[in-house]
């Protein structure tokens, strides 16, 4: 009994070891690091125009992007005016509907092309950078004059080429790629709120 107590507790430590160790490869990649600041800061040119930031992923992703979406929406560190951010697959009827009348690869599209304007960001969370229905989403924005972010695994995969800000984890395993887009997520957030709310 003490010896599959101690072997679990190796494996929720060899676990956090990952996830410490994914995020210092990002720690350590400048470049990526720029990206991150270069994504953050078009999210603040498109609300300071009165644009707005447009958020989608498929399960987990979907969760983080709903997360992200909610901590703009709302607020990150400190009271201030509400920002227009918002999640494209919140609304469960309409999802069930494109997916059921049309196809599950435009449920995304579909609403960028009702919601989108030029100015506006959709920023898409794959962490294969391969989700059909985002990168569809992310070909309509450009069509209608919006700004891509990506957030993606190592590589990018095909969203890499519909990417304005391509922010590319450099892991594989698909947990700690999504543990690191919310770490990046909200780096976002709180330099959007810092810029846009200074105190």
């Amino acid at each position: 009994m003490l010896f599959l107590l101690q072997s679990s507790i190796m494996k929720i430590q060899e676990t956090i070891r990952a996830s410490i160790a994914l995020k210092e490869q990002i720690l350590a990649d400048h470049q990526l690091l720029q990206k991150v600041l270069d994504a953050a800061d078009a999210c603040v040119s498109a609300l300071q125009n009165g644009g707005k930031v447009l958020f989608c992923g498929n399960g987990g992703s979907a969760a983080d992007a709903q997360h992200l979406a909610a901590e703009l929406s709302g607020r990150y560190y400190y009271d201030r005016p509400p920002l227009y951010a918002e999640a494209l697959h919140v609304n469960s009827s309409y999802i069930t509907a494109v997916a059921n009348d049309y196809s599950y690869d435009v449920v995304f599209s579909r609403m960028v092309e009702a919601a989108g304007k030029p100015g506006d960001i959709l920023f898409a969370l794959s962490t294969s950078g391969n989700s059909s229905n985002v990168l569809k989403a992310m070909k309509k924005a450009h069509e209608l004059g919006m700004k891509t972010i990506a957030m993606t695994g190592e590589g990018g995969g095909k969203m890499k080429n519909e990417s304005d800000y391509l922010l590319a984890v450099p892991g594989k395993d698909t947990p700690r790629v999504q543990e690191s887009h919310i770490m990046l997520g909200h780096i976002i957030c709180e330099h959007i709120e810092s810029k846009m709310f200074p105190k």
